[in-house]
């Protein structure tokens, strides 16, 4: 008969690994808060959306997403001299006119805004609608509840000129959208890129609106004074399945683009330069947590932006 010794180091490992300890996490209580959406930009209304957060348990269908939009408030815009309560207007419910301008202010093509119950507030008032130079302040009332906030729509800088250049890495005839800045020099700049195709397709332009690039948003933090020239990539291919993987986030010869360069002021920036970053980290266990700021007072979060923006249109040429 064989007898097997344990040695006083396996008896301790045999010890220690029977030991359990229950771990308790202490995670925070959800706080619901009010989420404000607002922007005004040259030429346009103000346009405020207003929602509250949703715990990160609850249902994630449309149905809870448009539950979570508030109705009901009192909001005021005003420049200084002008002061205009807005309107509650909801895309299944529109005068009867004013929708196509519905439609770009609610992000959504103009055959769908009858598909959803979806209430922003605005106004028709043009003495209200966003001018160059004019501070824009803004206050909501709801709940018994006051939230403030304030933006600039500052001068815009155009783009010295935009071209397309065809990429040697992809296959012939398909490229990048490429300008030339010149930055304003002793002061703060910041601006957003966005873009779309405007070649007419049955009779409609190939993208209905605007969107924003992978990283939209830049500062002259790193550039300011200076002249030079920079690309962006095609934002709608990505998940377009009629595109080959090769040329996903290229333009191709023939195409025409709409381009809005935005100018921001700093709060506006910091705010959507977060979130982007956020947006681009989404699902990475390594990224580090990122908290976007808020310019709105009393409670609420979100952001009440001014937007500046310069159009121009890129013929995809050689």
């Amino acid at each position: 008969m064989e007898f097997r010794v344990l040695t006083p180091f396996l008896i301790l490992f045999l010890l220690l690994s029977s030991c359990t300890k229950e771990v308790k996490i202490d995670i925070p209580g959800y706080k619901e808060q009010i989420v404000v959406d607002g922007r005004i930009e040259t030429g346009m209304p103000p346009i405020v959306l207003i929602s509250k957060t949703q715990d990160i348990y609850s249902p994630t269908t449309l149905n809870a997403f448009l539950n979570s939009f508030q109705s009901g408030a009192t909001i005021t815009v005003s420049d200084g001299t002008n002061t205009v309560i807005l309107d509650e207007i909801c895309s299944d419910n529109l005068p009867p006119g004013t929708e196509a301008m519905a439609a770009a202010l609610f992000g959504i093509p103009q055959q769908e805004l009858t598909s959803y119950h979806l209430c922003a507030y605005s106004s028709f008032n043009t003495a209200i609608w966003g001018q160059v130079g004019k501070t824009y302040s803004l206050k909501i009332e709801l709940n018994g509840k006051t939230y403030t906030s304030s933006t600039q729509i500052v001068q815009p800088t155009p783009l010295d000129s935009v071209y397309w250049v065809q990429d040697p890495g992809a296959n012939p005839g398909y490229g990048f959208s490429w300008a030339t800045l010149s930055d304003p020099p002793y002061q703060y700049d910041a601006y957003m890129w966005e873009v779309k195709r405007i070649n007419m397709v049955n009779g409609a332009t190939k993208d209905p609106n605007f969107k924003a690039t992978f990283s939209p948003v830049i500062d002259d933090e790193f550039f300011n004074g200076t002249t030079f020239s920079f690309y962006y990539e095609n934002p709608f291919t990505w998940n377009d399945n009629t595109v080959a993987d090769k040329n996903k986030g290229y333009y191709k010869i023939g195409d025409s683009v709409a381009i809005r360069f935005s100018k921001l002021d700093a709060t506006v920036y910091n705010f959507l330069e977060k979130k982007y970053m956020q947006l681009q980290t989404t699902g990475n266990p390594f990224a580090a947590p990122t908290m976007i700021p808020t310019n709105i007072q009393g409670g609420a979060i979100g952001l009440w932006a001014g937007y500046s923006p310069y159009y121009d249109t890129l013929y995809c040429t050689p």
